[in-house]
């Protein structure tokens, strides 16, 4: 009696619909972070080499993170990084969905670190659905020092405690 009740139930399992969180998974186009250094000594001194790679290695981490997630699947930019690179994302009124697109993405993440100085710094991440080119979700934390360890950790923290929810809430 017991074989009878396994021989239809697990056959039966697998016509079932599929579920509301394999249905939930959405393509993400996760462009490299933008340095906005507003800093005396970005104005005096330029470019540094150390936030560059920076900007790089957070840029990495999210999509490392995204990428180990069950509701998104990380799209390659690699056809778009030249044109992506060639604009100021947050400037380019939108232009980061119409990249997102040409990837198969359904949504483009974005994001900058803005430099006050060498004390005073703030990461925000930007969610915009490509299919209506409107921002679905903004988060932002301020961070103090320019170390590695403190953007990494201000990184870590957006993931964990902003951006899980956003894309909880933009995936369903």
């Amino acid at each position: 009696m017991g074989y009878a009740w396994w021989a239809i139930a697990v056959p039966a399992l697998a016509l079932m619909p599929i579920t509301a969180t394999q249905a939930a998974v959405r393509t993400v186009a996760v462009f490299n972070f933008e340095l906005d250094d507003t800093s005396l000594d970005g104005a005096m001194n330029g470019p540094r080499a150390d936030e560059a790679a920076r900007i790089a290695q957070i840029s990495t981490q999210l999509r490392g993170w995204l990428a180990g997630r069950s509701d998104v699947r990380v799209a390659s930019i690699a056809p778009v990084a030249k044109d992506a690179a060639a604009v100021h994302l947050q400037a380019c009124g939108g232009c980061d969905a119409d990249l997102a697109k040409r990837v198969g993405a359904e949504l483009s993440i974005t994001g900058t670190v803005q430099k006050v100085s060498n004390l005073i710094l703030n990461m925000s991440i930007h969610i915009r659905d490509v299919a209506s080119g409107r921002v679905v979700a903004t988060m932002n934390a301020d961070m103090r020092g320019n170390t590695e360890e403190s953007w990494m950790h201000t990184m870590r923290w957006l993931e964990r405690n902003r951006l899980a929810d956003a894309l909880s809430e933009v995936t369903q």
